[in-house]
């Protein structure tokens, strides 16, 4: 493999795998979403093309053309802004209309599998990157108690019981008292729900859905993670040791030990 394809979403990730790839030598071929993806992978990308949401024939046509035989999903897209900024070509429309369901899981593995339909192989990008993946015990910020870390074994039995039902990755809990369990809105906005509702000293978990494909669908904290957490007073997040990421990960945990956030990496 002397390129890759690098489909691209919001957040730092992409900007991490672009860096990975390119510090192992590879040329990056880079689809970046208008109004999701962070303007600064142009500066990491060997080359970028700027698309809608849903223009899937021209991602494929882009790849074609530049000869990319593998290529990786790296970020999410915000399903508040779909309303706004979905424009599915013919390609996608007809692919929509095949999966019936709309879950994220049915949509990525539904777009996996037209790009791999035309030979290209869609990869997991994250054996490029070092130390990304959380380890198992505390990882930054305060030791948690005996009582946090049995509301984390609850959140974290709640997540695996409706994770089947392609239901959000973050269950927030404070006490046994369930705050929110993430659904449409997204992280953030599930997390501060759950504060208005209970308070500070929240216990997070996030996790994978036992349907989810690593490939292309990872939990993933950060920076911003740690600072959402801090303003809502939540006092510990939990996620998969070996399967979530951590990313900018020395700045993640400088900056939960500066704020006293916990990171625990739940086996």
């Amino acid at each position: 493999m002397n390129k890759i394809g690098l489909i691209a979403g919001n957040g730092v990730f992409p900007l991490e795998v672009a860096r990975a790839a390119r510090h192992r030598g590879l040329t990056v071929i880079a689809i970046a979403h208008s109004g999701e993806t962070d303007p600064a992978l142009s500066t990491l990308a060997d080359e970028i093309t700027w698309i809608k949401i849903g223009e899937l024939q021209r991602m494929i046509e882009v790849f074609r053309s530049a000869g990319v035989k593998n290529a990786a999903m790296a970020g999410g897209i915000t399903r508040a802004r779909l309303a706004d900024s979905f424009a599915p070509d013919a390609r996608a429309m007809a692919m929509l209309s095949r999966i019936g369901r709309f879950g994220d899981d049915s949509i990525l593995r539904a777009v996996a599998g037209e790009i791999e339909s035309e030979g290209i192989i869609v990869i997991d990008p994250v054996p490029m990157l070092d130390n990304i993946l959380a380890d198992p015990g505390l990882g930054a910020g305060p030791a948690p108690s005996a009582a946090q870390l049995e509301d984390l074994q609850v959140a974290f039995e709640i997540l695996r019981s409706v994770g089947r039902f392609d239901i959000g990755q973050v269950v927030a809990i404070r006490d046994g008292v369930v705050g929110a369990v993430e659904a449409v809105e997204g992280t953030d906005a599930a997390l501060r729900r759950a504060a208005a509702l209970l308070g500070r000293g929240l216990v997070i978990a996030k996790a994978a859905k036992s349907s989810q494909d690593l490939r292309f669908d990872r939990p993933a904290i950060g920076v911003a993670t740690i600072d959402l957490l801090s303003d809502i007073g939540a006092a510990l997040i939990g996620v998969e040791a070996g399967k979530a990421m951590i990313l900018e990960r020395q700045r993640t945990v400088e900056r939960a030990n500066a704020l006293g956030v916990a990171v625990y990496g739940y086996e």
